[in-house]
C-alpha cells in the first residue's frame, strides 16, 4: 500500500506534486490544521503529516495518529509539535532549519530602516493628506553601531548586510570564535559591552532558558539613551512591559517587533505606540522562502517514506537501517556526553575533540559526532538537531577534531569528548554496557561508573570525609530522593566529584544550601533526555 500524507497547512502546489511524483498519496487540506476536532478524527489514516505553524501536533493528536511515521515542519520552529510525545511513539519530526535565513535577515534590516526613519507613521500621515515633514525627523544608519545578539546563520547574514550599509557591527554569541568574527568583519564582544555601545540592537538567538527575557529592565538600563531595538527571532526574548516603559521614557527611541510573547498577537500594549513598528511574524514571509521550505520538507518526507532516509530530524539521527541496532545506543551516549559539557560550560567554546576508542572507532562516527555536537550546543541553541549542529558549530568558527584509536583500556569501546575554552578544558568519557544504556566512566580525568538519569546533580570538591553524608543529609531533609550515587577522586585527599541520579529536579533552595557549604567547590543540576534509554 502506498504511503499516505496529509498536508494540513498551506504548502505550494509544487511541494504537493513532489509527493505525487514519488508515488505517495497526498491529501491537500490547507485549512484542516485550524480545526482540531476534525484533524483528530482523520489523522489515523495517514503515514505522514506536513505542516507549517497553524497545525498543533499535540500529545492527544499523536495518540490518535496510529499510522503516523513522520511529521514534516516547513520552517525551523517546532514549538507546535510535542517532540517528547512523538519520540515515545517512534514518530520522526523533521524541520527545514535554513530555508528562511535570508528572508528573516532582510526583514530585520527592513525594520531597522523603518524604525530609523519612522516610515510607517510618516506613510499614514501622508496618506491622510498631511505634510508633516518636520515631525518625522529620523536618524541615519551609516556610521552607527549595530549590536547583534546571536551570530548564527541569520545573524551572520544581517552582519554582512549591515557592513554593506557602512555600519560598525559588534556581536555577542557564546559560540562565536575570534576567527569567525574576523571572517565576518564583526567585533566580538560580551553582552554588557554590546548593550553599552550599540545604537541599534537586533536579536537573532533562539529562545532557551539562558536567552529568555534577555532584554529586560536591567539590560535596558545599561543601553545607550535613544537605542533602537529589532526583534525578528522569538517573542520571549523581550520582557514586553519593560520595553514599553523604556519606550515611554525615551530610553528606547524606537522598536521594530515581528514576534510577540503571545501569538497570534491581536491585542498587545505595543500596538498603537508611535515609536514602534509591528509586523505579524513576517520574518519568513516571502514567496521565495515559503517555496524553499515547502519543497524541502516534501523532499525529506518523501525520501523517508519511500527510501527510509532520514534528514533534518529533530528527534532521530541520520542512520541507515542496517547500522541502526548497533549504533543507536552510542548515538544516545554521544548526545549525553555533549549535553553534560554543554550544561556545565558557560565560556565560549573554541575547540572540540571527540575520541573514538576500540569498537566505536569502527562505527558511523559522523553520526556520533553530530549527536555529540547537538547535545553540546542544545542548551544555547534550542532548535538544533543532528543535521544542523555541525553547520552551526562551523559557522561559529569552533574547531572540531576527530581521533580514532585501537582499544586501549578495559572497555571494548568508549567515546571521550574534550572541549576547550579560552580559560579551561573539560573532558568526559562514556560507554554503553550490554543493556544499551549509556554510562559516564570518566569526568575531569577521574574514573567513576555513573548511570545516566533524567535529573542529576554534579558536584566537585576536595576529597575529604563527610561529603556523602553531607549530600545525603541535605537531600533527605528536603525530601529529595537519590536513585543512584556515584563518586570518584584522582587521589586520596585530591580532587573529587559526585554524580547523584535523582527522582526529580533538584530544588533551588536545596541547591543553594549545597553551594553554600564550605566543603563543596561547585554544584550543578543537570537534565538529560532519556526518553529512549
Amino acid at each position: 500500500m502506498a504511503p499516505r500524507v496529509l498536508v494540513s497547512d498551506k504548502l505550494s502546489p509544487t511541494a504537493v506534486q513532489i509527493f505525487k511524483d514519488r508515488g505517495i498519496e497526498v491529501d491537500y487540506l490547507p485549512d484542516l490544521g485550524k480545526d482540531k476536532e476534525k484533524l483528530l478524527q482523520v489523522i489515523g489514516q495517514y503515514d505522514g503529516l506536513a505542516i507549517r505553524s497553524a497545525t498543533k501536533v499535540t500529545e492527544k493528536l499523536i495518540a490518535a495518529a496510529t499510522r503516523l511515521k513522520v511529521v514534516g515542519r516547513a520552517g525551523i520552529g517546532v514549538d507546535n509539535v510535542d517532540i517528547p510525545a512523538a519520540s515515545r511513539r517512534g514518530i520522526i519530526v523533521m524541520n527545514t532549519p535554513f530555508g528562511n535565513s535570508i528572508t528573516t535577515a532582510e526583514h530585520a534590516i527592513a525594520l531597522m530602516f523603518a524604525v530609523a526613519r519612522q516610515i510607517p507613521e510618516a506613510n499614514a500621515s501622508t496618506h491622510e493628506g498631511k505634510w508633516e515633514k518636520n515631525r518625522f525627523m529620523g536618524v541615519e544608519i551609516t556610521g552607527k553601531t549595530l549590536g547583534i545578539i546571536g551570530a548564527g546563520n541569520i545573524g551572520s547574514i544581517v552582519a554582512t548586510r549591515a557592513l554593506g550599509l557602512k555600519m560598525h557591527v559588534v556581536a555577542f554569541d557564546p559560540f562565536l570564535s575570534e576567527s569567525r568574527a574576523e571572517e565576518l568583519g564583526v567585533e566580538k564582544v560580551e553582552l554588557d559591552e554590546l548593550f553599552a555601545r550599540a545604537d541599534f540592537i537586533t536579536l537573532h538567538t533562539p529562545l532557551t532558558d539562558k536567552t529568555r527575557n534577555i532584554i529586560n529592565a536591567g539590560s535596558l538600563a545599561r543601553m545607550k539613551d535613544g537605542v533602537r531595538i529589532i526583534n525578528c527571532a522569538r517573542g520571549g526574548l523581550i520582557v514586553e512591559a519593560d520595553l514599553i516603559a523604556a519606550l515611554e521614557s525615551g530610553k528606547v527611541a524606537g522598536a521594530g517587533i515581528d514576534v510577540f510573547a503571545a501569538e497570534p498577537a491581536t491585542d498587545n500594549p505595543l500596538f498603537g505606540m508611535k515609536n514602534v513598528v509591528c509586523t505579524p511574524h513576517l520574518g519568513a514571509a516571502t514567496s521565495e522562502a515559503q517555496e524553499n521550505v515547502a519543497l524541502q520538507v516534501a523532499e525529506q518526507m518523501s525520501d523517508y517514506l519511500v527510501k527510509g532516509a532520514v534528514a533534518n530530524a529533530i528527534n532521530m539521527p541520520s542512520i541507515t537501517a542496517e547500522e541502526a541496532p548497533r549504533l543507536k545506543p552510542f548515538v544516545k551516549l554521544a548526545e549525553v556526553l555533549g549535553s553534560f559539557i554543554g550544561q556545565v560550560t558557560d565560556d565560549p567554546i573554541k575547540e572540540v575533540e571527540i575520541l573514538f576508542d576500540g569498537s566505536t572507532a569502527q562505527m558511523n562516527t559522523k553520526a556520533l559526532i553530530s549527536a555529540a555536537l547537538a547535545g553540546l550546543i542544545r542548551p544555547q541553541m534550542a532548535d538544533v538537531n543532528m543535521v544542523s549542529a555541525p553547520i552551526m558549530v562551523k559557522e561559529r568558527g569552533i574547531i572540531v577534531a576527530e581521533v580514532k584509536r585501537d582499544k586501549s583500556g578495559v572497555f571494548d569501546g568508549y567515546i571521550k569528548l574534550t572541549v576547550k575554552t579560552e580559560h579551561r578544558q573539560r573532558a568526559i568519557a562514556g560507554t554503553c554496557f550490554s543493556d544499551g544504556k549509556p554510562r559516564f566512566i570518566q569526568i575531569k580525568g577521574i574514573n567513576l561508573d555513573a548511570e545516566v538519569g533524567r535529573h542529576m546533580l554534579y558536584t566537585t570538591n576536595s576529597d575529604a570525609p563527610g561529603i556523602i553524608g553531607l549530600l545525603g543529609t541535605l537531600c533527605g531533609k528536603n525530601n529529595v530522593n537519590i536513585a543512584n550515587f556515584a563518586l570518584g577522586r584522582d587521589r586520596p585527599g585530591g580532587d573529587a566529584i559526585a554524580l547523584l541520579y535523582l527522582d526529580g529536579p533538584f530544588p533551588e533552595n536545596v541547591l543553594a544550601q549545597v553551594r553554600a557549604h564550605e566543603a563543596i567547590d561547585s554544584a550543578k543540576p543537570l537534565q538529560f533526555d532519556v526518553n529512549e534509554l
